[in-house]
């Protein structure tokens, strides 16, 4: 038997949902020849990503009163090709850090055919679509106190618990990006993302063009502290040069 690829897979599943407008756990594990815990991995996956919506035993497709509107579609498509330029940064068995975060969730599906990855997350969504990864990267999570505003783990605890390791990279998103200074936040709670930094050895920042040259009071990480930014391709050129020259590699997300 040919294996398929994973996200050949998938693609074949939503064809097939358009087309019956109900598909089967049991049916699509015998029409792929594989199991049935592969296939609702493949249907979380495909949920967390908005494109279908499981029920039991199978899953539906996704009621039209609440498909995204164009613009927040657009959005997505922006998210989805700087999570994949930043894929392309993973090698196989890297230890990475996933912050909490919409754009660093949207590098979850571009994980699932990587070998080997040690990943460390302080959020709970993000640890619970890693773990639907038919690849099964090896995750570790931070612990520490619940923060209800970035919803995700934050503190001294988790702050320990990532000392004691060391990484690869991390993996990290921004509410602004300060041309002249790095990284800004809304969130006060800058000293986990901080740690974070310290224990990774190469530091991405995802942020879409959008959040360049936002006014944000709170600095999250320092050009020093920062390696690479991806974006999307409506960045200025202009502005591109300027990050260039803090040191930081800038990867344009075509």
């Amino acid at each position: 038997m040919i294996k398929r690829n994973t996200q050949q897979r998938r693609r074949l599943i939503l064809d097939r949902l358009a087309d019956l407008g109900e598909v089967k756990v049991d049916e699509l594990a015998h029409a792929f020849e594989t199991s049935e815990v592969t296939i609702r991995k493949d249907l979380a996956s495909l949920e967390a990503n908005g494109l279908l919506l499981r029920r039991y035993g199978g899953a539906v497709p996704i009621p039209k009163e609440l498909i995204n509107e164009p613009h927040d579609e657009q959005v997505s498509k922006q998210k989805q090709a700087i999570a994949q330029s930043a894929a392309d940064l993973i090698r196989d068995h890297n230890r990475i850090i996933i912050d909490s975060g919409s754009t660093t969730a949207a590098l979850l599906p571009e994980l699932s055919e990587k070998e080997g990855l040690v990943v460390m997350t302080n959020s709970l969504s993000i640890a619970g679509a890693l773990r639907e990864l038919e690849n099964e990267p090896t995750l570790l999570m931070t612990g520490g106190t619940w923060d209800t505003h970035s919803e995700a783990f934050q503190g001294q605890v988790a702050e320990q618990v990532l000392r004691a390791y060391d990484f690869d990279q991390l993996f990290i998103g921004a509410d602004g990006i300060d041309v002249a200074r790095g990284s800004t936040t809304f969130n006060e709670l800058v000293g986990l993302s901080q740690v974070m930094a310290e224990v990774a050895r190469e530091v991405v920042v995802l942020a879409e063009s959008n959040k360049i040259g936002r006014k944000i009071h709170n600095l999250e990480l320092a050009w020093s502290k920062i390696s690479t930014l991806v974006t999307d391709n409506q960045l200025e050129p202009s502005v591109a040069e300027q990050i260039r020259a803090q040191g930081v590699n800038v990867v344009i997300a075509q």
